[in-house]
């Protein structure tokens, strides 16, 4: 599937355990935006309120072509999962101590989908260690290859 935006950021700082597909409920100009790839991650998170998720920070840009209508960039969206999933989020969350990320937004049957992944956060050890691990597999990359 066509990714619309990718969080980069986030399998950096955090380790992520579960993902979850939600829907997103959004306006006419924000859909629009959405498809033009006009979508940022910086600090988004989701919360659990009331039995619902909402999504938190995720800046989508004002639709050009709008008019008096546009959306506020940084509004609070909806997410759309079954009860079932959000129990499981919640209880998972309260427990482990996770942190719901958005990893990316993408296409799906014309819909705009959210892949929302349960993220444990990483030391400034851990990132360490995997780039040394992901330096240590180009090495060898080029040795095999040259």
């Amino acid at each position: 599937m066509p990714d619309l935006a990718r969080n980069k950021k986030a399998y950096h700082n955090y380790e992520v355990l579960d993902k979850y597909e939600c829907g997103i409920v959004l306006t006419g100009t924000e859909v629009k935006s959405c498809r033009l790839h006009n979508i940022s991650f910086v600090d988004a998170h989701a919360q659990i309120r009331g039995g619902e998720v909402h999504l938190y920070n995720v800046h989508i840009s004002e639709y050009t072509q709008g008019n008096r209508e546009n959306h506020e960039p940084t509004r609070v969206r909806k997410l759309l999962l079954h009860k079932a999933e959000i129990r499981k989020l919640a209880t998972s969350i309260q427990k482990k101590g996770l942190t719901l990320i958005p990893l990316s937004f993408y296409l799906k049957k014309g819909k705009i989908k959210v892949c929302l992944g349960a993220c444990k956060g990483k030391t400034k050890s851990d990132k360490r260690e995997v780039l040394k691990k992901k330096q240590v597999q180009r090495d060898l990359k080029r040795i095999i290859s040259g």
